[in-house]
């Protein structure tokens, strides 16, 4: 059986899973769907909820107390092969939570899933990141246990996770405490890719600082202490550490890459009255850490130069701001090039014509990590270019979707027999 076969099927799945608004911790509605349509597909199916007391034991988690986690469960589906318990176990992961969407800016109505006068493109909040490629998952592990499922052993899984746009919860969840009666051998993450096999995903360090200045009236702003000036300083000290460490860290995976391991300073509050010389102020910072790299090592390097910063300045010397981790971290992760899983992509994106299938290295996080953690070899393939996702008309070449599928057929069989 041919996974083109699927392609009404699977248009109508991820038309279907794209209405659900599983915006700001809200997956459960579509979840139980899910589930519902593994077990009408032929799946056993599998659920968990991760428990937040665990999570916070986690490095990616450093403030439990922003932890939600109940009500947001976790799905998979299971399919056998042959003898299951005599070959290995694939899992391929995605995840349905998306990103809010600022309909202001949109064209269509972003969670109604909008295609264009052929049908060749679909437009619609999630399509790239990720639902699509759930069923993408799903449609390629049906394909191939109709089409060799008795000539080779092992299992399937088609795992859909909760929150992990924030931090990767039920993937965490899973990886701490496996929900499975079976140990999992590899696993392929279908996260948009543009159809090649990334092994090395960067990590994250998320800070916020804060800053206190002096505040006095605009007419006399030279009696107070703006701390627009001290955070300029600070900002420009983080930028000249994040060149230095975009030619000092080196990975091969990321040579080309202008600036491997950007510095984003993406929130800034300041001040309390126009006529007010600026007293106070929040920065929350996103620092990328390198493959191979401790994401404490990163931080500490921030932390030095900041520290520079302080000591130079007598007023932020005797009023030293407060530099603290908030909200989630993203370790980097890496898995071998040689790994079966790894060759098994390559060798079908090969079957397929695909010409460039050099393993490549990517500045973003996912739950890829957390499996690499757990010793399971993982890599990130999927349907769709990154630069679609979180962004306004998030837009799905439908071609895409089904070499995609294509691939992870291939993939699987060559993972379950060994032949990778």
């Amino acid at each position: 059986m041919q996974f083109r076969a699927f392609d009404d099927d699977l248009r109508r799945f991820t038309e279907e899973f794209l209405r659900f608004e599983t915006t700001d911790r809200n997956e459960k509605p579509a979840q139980e769907w899910l589930e519902s349509r593994f077990e009408e597909l032929g799946f056993e199916t599998f659920r968990w909820e991760a428990d937040a007391d665990r999570l916070a034991e986690h490095p990616s988690f450093p403030d439990a107390s922003e932890l939600v986690t109940a009500e947001r469960p976790s799905v998979a589906g299971v399919l056998e092969f042959g003898d299951p318990d005599a070959g290995p176990t694939l899992v391929l992961n995605g995840h349905a939570d998306v990103v809010p969407a600022d309909e202001g800016v949109w064209t269509s109505e972003p969670f109604e899933p909008t295609w264009d006068e052929e049908g060749e493109e679909l437009t619609a909040r999630g399509v790239v990141d990720m639902k699509t490629a759930v069923g993408v998952c799903a449609f390629a592990a049906l394909t191939a246990h109709e089409t060799f499922g008795d000539g080779v052993d092992g299992r399937v899984v088609v795992e859909c996770v909760a929150g992990e746009e924030e931090g990767g919860i039920g993937a965490a969840a899973a990886a701490l405490d496996n929900p499975y009666p079976f140990e999992r051998d590899a696993a392929i993450v279908a996260e948009p890719t543009d159809l090649s096999p990334v092994v090395a995903t960067e990590g994250c360090l998320m800070k916020r600082l804060e800053l206190t200045g002096r505040s006095a009236h605009a007419a006399r702003r030279w009696e107070g202490v703006d701390v627009l000036d001290k955070f300029e300083t600070i900002r420009h000290r983080f930028l000249d550490l994040e060149s230095e460490r975009g030619e000092r860290v080196t990975h091969p995976l990321y040579a080309d890459f202008d600036n491997p391991w950007p510095l984003t300073i993406g929130v800034v509050e300041a001040g309390s009255w126009a006529s007010t010389v600026a007293a106070s102020l929040t920065a929350e910072c996103r620092f990328g850490v390198a493959p191979g790299e401790s994401v404490d090592d990163a931080e500490a390097e921030y932390e030095r130069a900041l520290q520079e910063v302080v000591d130079d300045d007598p007023w932020l010397s005797e009023h030293p701001p407060t530099f603290d981790r908030f909200t989630i971290q993203f370790e980097p992760a890496e898995t071998d090039v040689d790994e079966p899983v790894v060759e098994a992509v390559q060798a079908a994106m090969r079957a397929h014509g695909r010409t460039e299938t050099d393993p490549l290295g990517e500045t973003y996080g996912a739950d890829n990590r957390h499996y690499v953690a757990a010793g399971i070899p993982t890599v990130v393939f999927g349907p769709g270019r990154i630069e679609q996702a979180h962004f306004p008309d998030e837009t799905l070449v439908w071609e895409d979707a089904l070499v995609a599928g294509e691939v992870l057929v291939d993939a699987v069989e060559a993972f379950l027999s060994g032949d990778a």
